[in-house]
């Protein structure tokens, strides 16, 4: 079934609200394109599991190897979406931040909602 209007017209002040409102969204574009890798989204909601893993454990977890951990878990630092601390020999990862766990949380939830009334 398709959705569409039947009368083209815009709603002036409707247009106008949101792009007095519209603020660069480059960022938030950057961070669903990091997460939009299936294999680093299994390490984000890994991440949301166990609030903090070794390579060794997130590369038994993607069943990758380490090297590829590694890759994922720099791309993920970088845009700012996991940290890592060093204990002793070992570093141990996390995600950033409560939104970005918020953020993998609810796109987790929203899909199984999906698949529940489809």
């Amino acid at each position: 079934m398709k959705v569409i209007c039947e009368v083209s017209q815009d709603h002036p002040e409707k247009v106008k609200n949101v792009q007095n409102q519209m603020t660069d969204l480059s960022d938030v574009a950057t961070l669903f394109k990091a997460l939009a890798d299936e294999t680093r989204l299994k390490i984000a909601y890994a991440l949301t599991i166990e609030d903090e893993m070794c390579v060794c454990d997130i590369a038994a977890v993607i069943e990758g190897s380490t090297a590829t951990a590694s890759h994922h878990l720099r791309y993920l630092r970088e845009r700012k979406l996991a940290k890592s601390e060093r204990k002793g020999k070992q570093i141990f990862y996390s995600l950033s931040d409560k939104h970005v766990h918020q953020l993998v949380t609810l796109a987790h939830e929203h899909a199984k909602e999906g698949e529940e009334i489809g």
